[in-house]
């Protein structure tokens, strides 16, 4: 168990499960996405939809969604600044199958007219889960540089990227495969050490098989452009 485990996160109340979490939730959302959304299809599940307004779930995912952490103080007003800001959005509750009881499922669309669907819990401490991307079964927790690849299943799509973050020195921490079917359409999700250049980002885009590249760097470390 860590510290952070018994303290709880550094937030805007009153719920690390249900503030904090969906805060979370919003930003994580907003750095896959790459941009800030224009338009948010926000669905709330379980104890989301029934006890989040409460707890202010509602305004913490507009927040994420605007950039804000968990511990902004601005947490509280953010319908106003999405109003502000012209970012449109919707509140509602939806019905899901075999979902954990804090479950929040997001339709983005941004200016540049990039698209994101995202399925997502918060399990507790602040910390979530996300476990479906653009329809595709996930699992990782955006605690570390993640780069996603959407690509269809051939040979050799994974072996190129791989090859390429090694020819950068960058460092696999965790690899997941998931696909809907086989011979269909993939996504890889790999947890890495190190940030993920935008170079590289952009030369992955360019691989046959490849479909959509994302990445999701932590705000705290120097990004290398080469």
């Amino acid at each position: 168990m860590r510290l952070f485990d018994v303290l709880g996160p550094v937030m805007i109340g009153p719920s690390s499960s249900h503030t904090a979490g969906a805060a979370r939730i919003g930003y994580t959302a907003r750095k896959l996405l790459g941009e800030q959304p224009v338009k948010a299809d926000i669905g709330l599940y379980g104890s989301f939809a029934t006890t989040g307004k409460g707890h202010g779930t509602d305004r913490a995912l507009v927040a994420g969604l605007l950039g804000m952490r968990p511990d902004d103080e601005r947490l509280p007003d953010s319908f106003a600044l999405a109003e502000k800001e012209k970012m449109e959005f919707t509140i509602h509750p939806v019905e899901l199958r075999s979902a954990h009881p804090n479950t929040a499922r997001l339709y983005l669309e941004g200016a540049s007219g990039r698209k994101l669907r995202l399925t997502a819990c918060s399990v507790g401490g602040g910390r979530i889960r996300v476990t479906e991307i653009d329809g595709v079964t996930a699992d990782f927790g955006g605690e570390n540089n993640t780069l996603i690849i959407h690509n269809e299943v051939t040979p050799g799509c994974i072996a190129e990227v791989t090859l390429s973050l090694a020819l950068r020195r960058i460092n696999i921490a965790c690899m997941q495969v998931f696909r809907a079917a086989p011979g269909g359409y993939a996504v890889m999700v790999l947890e890495c050490d190190s940030p993920i250049p935008p170079a590289l980002e952009q030369q992955l885009t360019f691989v046959p098989g490849i479909r959509k590249v994302t990445c999701l760097n932590l705000d705290d470390q120097p990004v290398d452009t080469l």
